[in-house]
């Protein structure tokens, strides 16, 4: 099957994970992702190689890059400006992750650009959005995302010594979906319309989209966005049980009365069922830390194990409280191709997150990430450069 986005020239001047994991996205339904580097440096990411296997596959870079061209290119050096210009030229969309100001410095703005191609699309993921005072202050998403977008305030129990540490690339993989939802948006507008559009996702708008329900209610004075933290839910059947091993359980069965017996067959306890205490929602939430209790008493005689093959017909919404490496053997995650293998050119094998995003049943295969620069002749002679003029712009630092 070919590409969703078959025949889209994207060319990406960013780093580390954000609006790179955009433009993989983009190349994994077919768009032919160009991303520009510093020729000796490469993108700072590539320095990251903690999460290597032996050494020798940098995980970070793979995950956000697959499927792209690489080019080395030093925009600030002689020429090196001129060339990026000459890509531009021929690129349906650019993106960066390079702040306002900087932009600006080095003649990078929409008009600019807008001057070579007015077609072009420019995409631009930020921080903290481009207008206000702090629109140029330095933004990854731990610290802008995570924390002062609210989500690690709303996620950690009040009574906790300190905030939750936020995961690997959370926030800029969750704003990369916004980038890429305006992107696409944005080439079906311009196929409709002819009109280029400018495109703005931060990691501040993406954090109050995620929480906009907390932000919405938080208009109320009297709202509490930790009630969900309460040990005695006003629903027991909407909250999370450990179990005799350690794991966890959680329910989601916000119609109780609904479920009640049926969950209450499948925990073992029909005993329950028709206690006058139980009946019905009304006077479980009145008596909602005596029916914790028992159902929490119940949960800890066995373990998680137990309780998967117990719960596996219990027509209602529950799941265990999986380990990240379990993901790795979740029937549904295989069923559904959500890992997918990739080889690298040293023969290494692992296994990537492919795109949630599926069009026609169809799961297109991943390649590796490009080493930096390997295409920088390649993507040259393709805008019209000649031999002599790449061997030229290679003397004076540019490539």
């Amino acid at each position: 099957m070919a590409g969703i986005l078959e025949g889209v020239r994207v060319l990406e001047l960013a780093q580390w994970i954000f609006v790179p994991s955009t433009a993989a996205l983009l190349a994994d339904l077919g768009a032919d992702v160009i991303k520009v580097e510093h020729p000796e440096l490469g993108d700072p990411a590539r320095g990251l190689r903690t999460q290597g296997l032996g050494g020798s596959v940098n995980l970070t870079v793979e995950q956000n890059n697959r499927g792209k061209r690489s080019i080395g290119l030093d925009i600030k050096a002689p020429g090196g400006h001129d060339l990026l210009m000459r890509l531009v030229e021929h690129c349906d969309v650019f993106m960066t992750s390079f702040r306002p100001g900087t932009l600006e410095r080095l003649g990078l703005g929409v008009e600019a650009l807008r001057e070579r191609n007015p077609k072009l699309i420019y995409a631009r993921g930020h921080g903290l959005g481009v207008r206000g005072p702090e629109a140029n202050r330095p933004s990854y998403d731990m610290s802008v995302f995570w924390s002062r977008g609210g989500v690690a305030d709303a996620l950690t129990l009040p009574d906790a010594e300190r905030p939750v540490v936020q995961r690997p690339g959370f926030g800029d993989h969750t704003s990369a979906l916004n980038l890429a939802f305006g992107i696409t948006t944005a080439l079906f507008r311009r196929e409709r319309s002819g009109e280029a559009s400018l495109i703005d996702v931060s990691l501040l708008s993406t954090a109050m989209w995620v929480l906009s329900s907390d932000v919405a209610y938080a208009g109320n004075p009297e709202y509490d966005p930790h009630a969900l933290h309460s040990a005695s839910p006003q629903n027991p059947l909407a909250s999370m049980y450990a179990t005799r091993d350690g794991r966890w359980i959680t329910l989601v069965m916000l119609q109780a009365d609904r479920h009640w017996a049926e969950f209450c067959r499948h925990l073992g306890r029909a005993d329950l069922i028709e206690d006058p205490r139980f009946l019905d929602s009304e006077v479980r939430r009145e008596h909602a830390e005596a029916c914790v209790s028992e159902i929490r008493k119940t949960f800890q005689e066995h373990d998680l194990s137990h309780w998967i093959a117990e719960f596996e017909t219990l027509d209602a919404a529950w799941a265990p409280v999986q380990r990240v490496r379990e993901l790795h053997e979740d029937v549904q995650a295989r069923a559904n191709q959500y890992l997918r293998p990739v080889e690298a050119a040293d023969g290494s094998r692992y296994d990537l997150v492919g795109n949630p995003c599926q069009f026609d049943e169809h799961v297109p295969d991943l390649s590796p990430a490009p080493e930096t620069g390997a295409h920088t002749e390649e993507i040259l002679l393709e805008v019209g450069l000649s031999w002599d003029e790449i061997a030229q712009h290679r003397e004076r630092g540019a490539i």
